[in-house]
């Protein structure tokens, strides 16, 4: 089963899955087909969905058939391409650049980890690339794929591990 996102403008798309059809937020700089680290570009492309992962201190256990993991104090993920674990999650305190994934605001209360330059992982060719909660007014990312809370748990309680996303 394939998950369509498709590009409207600039940063709006939107996700299309099983019939049903959900507005989404993508990269501050739209979408591209050569992903730079840094670019605020969603990937061109076809991604499975490797993992989830959520904040069992801000709701209950999501309804998916992807492995699941409950984000933790000291789950990061490097976004430094010089570093050997780049694009991987990481134990904070890390000493390189990294995400923080037990954010503040709600962003990452639940994050799909799409499999965008993970195997193995090309330094510089795009990192942190997930589907995740999107900010009010769904504004642009730093090229993940971004849904309302409400929209992403109920698209989570339909894919399977053979689902993929098509980003275009």
């Amino acid at each position: 089963m394939m998950i369509e996102v498709k590009a409207l403008n600039s940063h709006k798309g939107v996700l299309r899955f099983l019939g049903r059809e959900f507005d989404c937020a993508l990269g501050k700089a739209g979408v591209t087909a050569d992903k730079r680290e840094g670019d605020h570009a969603s990937p061109i492309g076809i991604y499975p969905l490797r993992s989830l992962y959520y904040r069992a201190d801000r709701m209950e256990r999501p309804v998916s058939a992807l492995p699941t993991h409950v984000i933790g104090d000291q789950d990061g993920w490097c976004d430094d391409p010089a570093h050997s674990d780049y694009n991987r999650p990481v134990a904070l305190p890390f000493s390189a650049s990294h995400e923080v994934m037990k954010r503040d605001d709600d962003l990452y209360d639940l994050v799909v980890v799409l499999g965008h330059n993970d195997d193995p992982p090309v330094p510089g060719k795009g990192s942190c690339i997930f589907m995740h909660v999107a900010k009010e007014g769904y504004q642009g990312t730093e090229g993940c794929v971004a849904l309302s809370k409400p929209d992403l748990l109920e698209l989570l309680s339909l894919v399977t591990p053979e689902t993929e996303l098509s980003i275009s």
